[in-house]
Parts: C-alpha cells; sequence; structure tokens
C-alpha cells in the first residue's frame, strides 16, 4: 500500500513541480516547435531560435501589454524584421494555440505572388501564415507579456517576409 501510495503522490506532483516553472520554462521551445510543425507539412526548412530577435519581441510585447495598443513596431529600415502579434484572453492560451491563429489563415491562402494570394483578397487574411511560412526566413524570436486584459505575444522573423511581387514559398 505504501508503494501505491508513493507512486500516487509522485505521479500527482509531477505536474506541480513542473507547473508553471515548465510552462515559462519551455515557452519558447513550444512556439518555435508550433512554427516549424507547419513549416514540415509543406517541406518548408524548420526555423531556428533567435534570442536577439526574441529581445526585441520582448521590448514591444512589454510596451503593447502596458500601453493597450495592438499595433506593429516602427520598421526598422537599416535592419527589416518580420512581425506577428496576437493578443487573446489573459492566462487563457497556450504556446500552440497562439502560433495557430496564424496557421488556420492557411484557409485564404492561395498560391502566388504576395499580395495576391489571399482567396478573400485582403491581405490581412493570410500575412501572419504568409511571414511564419516565408521560405527565406529562417530565425525566429518571440515573447509574450501580460496586460490588464490580455496576454500579447509578439514574434520577429530574419529575414522579414511578405515582399509585394515574391512567393512566400
Amino acid at each position: 500500500m505504501a508503494g501505491r501510495l508513493t507512486l500516487v503522490c509522485s505521479a500527482l506532483a509531477s505536474p506541480w513541480l513542473l507547473g508553471a516553472a515548465s510552462f515559462a520554462g519551455n515557452f519558447d521551445d513550444r512556439v518555435l516547435a508550433a512554427h516549424n510543425r507547419e513549416r514540415a507539412s509543406i517541406g518548408i526548412a524548420p526555423l531556428n531560435w533567435d534570442p536577439a530577435l526574441a529581445a526585441d519581441a520582448a521590448r514591444w510585447a512589454k510596451y503593447l501589454a502596458a500601453t493597450g495598443k495592438f499595433e506593429h513596431a516602427p520598421e526598422n529600415v537599416r535592419q527589416p524584421e518580420g512581425e506577428n502579434l496576437w493578443a487573446g484572453t489573459k492566462g487563457y492560451y497556450n504556446a500552440e494555440a497562439m502560433v495557430d491563429a496564424w496557421v488556420r489563415e492557411k484557409r485564404y491562402y492561395k498560391p502566388g505572388k504576395f499580395p495576391e494570394n489571399s482567396t478573400t483578397g485582403r491581405v490581412g487574411d493570410v500575412g501572419h501564415y504568409t511571414q511564419l511560412m516565408w521560405r527565406d526566413t529562417g530565425r525566429v524570436g518571440c515573447a509574450i507579456a501580460t496586460g490588464a486584459e490580455e496576454d500579447v505575444l509578439v514574434c520577429r522573423y530574419s529575414d522579414a517576409g511578405n515582399y509585394i511581387g515574391e512567393r512566400p514559398f
């Protein structure tokens, strides 16, 4: 009986011990994996994590969370970075669901040159997806920040994507 009790206690305690520390500790890995699963689904090379891009993303995510604004960062013309933004109810969504919001845009994607690759005719319906999938993008860095009511995820990409007249993949 004591052996079973120890096993049950260990099984119940393990998630608690890993709980928040595990989620925070592997958020970057999970966001990267969610990106790379979608890229792999059509044979595009995986992205690599870039700590400098993640630091840029963190600064902007903190700004958006603190101000309640939801807008893209001013473009760095010396070193362009692609950027995807996401916001949702504080504490409700996991990393995979956040990235999946961008992946779901593929339902409106049609092959062609950017920005003429949306079945709806609106680039905003596919722009996050095409950045995530952009063939020349090799690095990503993301960060999440929490505001009064929302979590804000910012992902930065290099090389940037969504260039007019080019095919995403």
